[in-house]
């Protein structure tokens, strides 16, 4: 295998020139001119009328350079090149952008026709008549902030000018940056070359945005003749890169006289920024996310992808399924403390654990053990005695506020504790083909020396893919580990494997390699070395419930996870401290339990993050530059006791688990707060001050 290459900022090309971003200085408006100072000859500012093809990356509705129209501040409007970094600089803080403004669209409450990307309605069964009868009805709002990826490196590109324009930067979708550079320039596609740099781990934050930077590096290329790179700071990554979408849920359940779900509707709205980016597939994982893993009678469900004058949201490791299973599992939560039931019991009476099918259609083909699953997480954290504990402390609190009794038996200093289950499932791989119809695909050779070289697109952040593909393929074909190569990144000498997401790497190209080691071991002995397979990967074509075509393989092998998180909050902090995550997983035959391990470690701290911390807003279209210097991921010191355990079944294809303890974690968090201050949160981060705004909701309450 090939050494992985460095960062973008580690490269160094004799000649190269710097390239800066001009941007948008309003939210929304008219773009009329770009005033910029006399410059040397050396220095060119290239606007969108300087494009030779067409002003939009492949496949998504996003101009390179806005050309008329301005749809959030930020938006980059000319790329400016030159030979010295610093009058760079001085250049284009001269740039004066003239544009007509008008009315931005910053709330979700506000929203016309005109606003909305996409729509779906879902209706099964006669909801309305049944929420319109029933004496039971629980109602709620959950809320989803958006959530920074924090690179290692802020993204970047170089772009080297020459017969084969080659264009390095960290992307998670080499052949995307390809096709959108050579769509740009107009040129044939084999002769742009991408080879991508190390990023770190970027959780679903490289996949498209990358293509954008990339474009405008190789425009300054393709115009000047030489190298150019563009590096965004770290204050312009953070202000203008793709966020994971915040979303608002509106649900409501009509229960029967035993707690069951009579009837269920729900409204998803789903901001997607100015600009739409797998608008279809994060708004349907929403929606899907949103009905949970449960028996629902009755459905109504309506979700919009709005469109706002904010910098475009993007996915983030899950593709909006995450914000959904966060609403409902909220939800199911309370619920169960209305009934006064454990919520873990509640969950097993009423999971969809013998469904054949999920409401878009897609069948499920194993059986679905949450049963097991809540009892695994349950037993690891010794979740039922705790609950019933922590419920009997809520219970006294409630008598002490209501006079019943004085609380002589309690410090002042006493710390409030609770605990929170929830439950999800993953697919893997996306919903919805690409322009490029998803025809994805690994090369295997064994050459005559006894060498089995592996060719693929992708460049994950570590080895742990490679690494399985190494050892399938030393079992299969009777190797040594060290006789298996990689090949891998570049796509001039690599074919196209698709977006590394959505654990495609573990279900989809894994399986591939699979099947061309098998086709390898079943010539080697007839046809003369070397032998080369070529294995693609092909969608399974279904209609969901409005007629439009997804990949109905995407959810046939669905992982499960049931997640349990314990917290205590200190009165006088008001920050909840977690003291523990626990997560029981399903995912089939386990290649590597190690790697898993890692893996799910890793996604626990992010959620964890994500509930818990990171907060961040948009503040009239822009976020302030104060958010990017207190933007709180986890530390290590922060991260708690975390136990992960399985249910394993070799019989059962291996499953992508990564994006689980996304959509999980983050509705047990909010639980284990809400009982601990018996306060009903529905959104997630819950702040410090969230906390002491219960705290005085309740004295007032007590007191009235």
């Amino acid at each position: 295998m090939k050494e992985r290459p460095g960062f973008v900022s580690d490269i160094s090309i004799r000649g190269t020139l710097y390239g800066l971003t001009i941007r948008s200085t309003v939210s929304k408006g008219r773009l009329n001119s770009i005033d910029c100072p006399r410059m040397p000859a050396s220095y060119t500012l290239i606007r969108a009328e300087d494009i030779p093809g067409k002003n939009q990356l492949f496949d998504f509705a996003v101009p390179v350079l806005a050309r008329d129209e301005l749809s959030y501040f930020g938006q980059p409007v000319a790329i400016l090149v030159g030979p010295d970094e610093s009058r760079l600089e001085e250049f284009a803080a001269q740039c004066r952008i003239q544009a007509e403004e008008e009315l931005p669209v910053f709330s979700l409450n506000s929203l016309k026709d005109e606003d909305l990307f996409a729509r779906r309605e879902i209706i099964i069964g006669d909801s309305d008549t049944i929420m319109g009868e029933s004496k039971s009805i629980i109602s709620g709002i959950y809320r989803t902030g958006i959530q920074e990826h924090w690179y290692s490196e802020p993204v970047g590109a170089i772009a080297v000018y020459s017969e084969q324009l080659l264009i390095h930067t960290a992307t998670q979708w080499p052949f995307h940056v390809r096709n959108s550079i050579a769509q740009v320039l107009k040129i044939d596609p084999r002769t742009v070359t991408v080879e991508p740099v190390g990023g770190g781990i970027p959780m679903d934050g490289k996949l498209w945005y990358p293509s954008l930077v990339s474009c405008h590096a190789a425009l300054g290329s393709w115009l000047t003749k030489k190298p150019v790179r563009i590096l965004l700071t770290r204050e312009d990554d953070f202000r203008y890169s793709p966020k994971r979408n915040g979303t608002e849920i509106r649900i409501s359940s009509a229960l029967d006289e035993q707690g069951r779900l009579l009837a269920t509707q729900i409204h998803a709205i789903a901001d997607m920024g100015a600009q739409g980016v797998f608008t279809d597939e994060i708004l349907d994982r929403v929606c899907l996310g949103a009905l949970g893993g449960y028996k629902h009678r009755n459905v109504k469900i309506t979700g919009s992808a709005v469109k706002t004058n904010v910098p475009p949201g993007g996915p983030f490791s899950g593709f909006g399924l995450a914000q959904g299973f966060f609403a409902m599992e909220r939800h199911i939560s309370r619920i169960a403390d209305t009934l006064k039931q454990d919520p873990a019991e509640w969950r097993k009476n009423n999971s969809f654990s013998h469904q054949k099918n999920l409401i878009i259609g897609a069948p499920i083909k194993d059986p679905i053990p949450l049963d097991a699953l809540l009892d695994t997480a349950a037993a690891m954290s010794d979740y039922h005695r705790k609950w019933a504990s922590y419920e009997l402390l809520r219970d006294r609190r409630r008598s002490d506020r209501a006079g019943d009794r004085p609380d002589v038996s309690r410090s002042p200093t006493e710390t409030f504790r609770g605990i929170g289950i929830s439950c999800a499932y993953q697919g893997s791989g996306l919903l919805y083909n690409s322009g490029d119809k998803a025809s994805y695909a690994v090369d295997a050779t064994l050459d005559k020396d006894g060498v089995l070289e592996i060719r693929t697109s992708i460049s994950p952040s570590n080895d742990d893919a490679f690494d399985l593909w190494r050892n399938i393929a030393a079992e299969s074909l009777s190797l040594e580990p060290a006789a298996v190569r990689i090949v891998f990144g570049s796509t001039d000498d690599t074919p196209d494997s698709g977006p590394d997401t959505l654990s495609r790497n573990i279900s989809i190209l894994t399986k591939l390699v699979e099947k061309a080691c098998g086709d390898i071991r079943k010539q080697r002995f007839r046809d003369p070395l070397p032998i080369t397979v070529h294995r693609a990967y092909r969608p399974t074509k279904a209609p969901n419930w409005e007629g439009k075509i997804f990949d109905a393989q995407s959810l046939s092998l669905l992982s499960l996870g049931a997640a349990v998180v314990e917290v205590e909050v200190d009165p006088f902090e008001y920050t909840p401290k977690i003291r523990g995550a626990w997560l029981g997983v399903d995912a089939g035959k386990i290649l590597s339990e190690i790697r898993a391990r890692r893996s799910l470690k890793f996604s626990i701290i992010q959620a964890l993050g994500w509930a818990s911390r990171e907060q961040l807003s948009y503040v009239d279209g822009q976020i302030p530059l104060r958010h990017i210097y207190d933007y709180d991921i986890p530390s290590p010191q922060d991260i708690p006791h975390i136990q992960i355990d399985f249910i394993w079944n070799d019989t059962v294809k291996p499953k992508g688990i990564g994006e689980l303890p996304y959509s999980c974690i983050p509705a047990a968090y909010v639980q284990a707060v809400s009982q601990a201050m018996d306060y009903p949160f529905e959104k997630i981060p819950i702040t410090a001050r969230d906390v002491w705004e219960a705290l005085k909701l309740k004295k007032r309450e007590g007191e009235a």
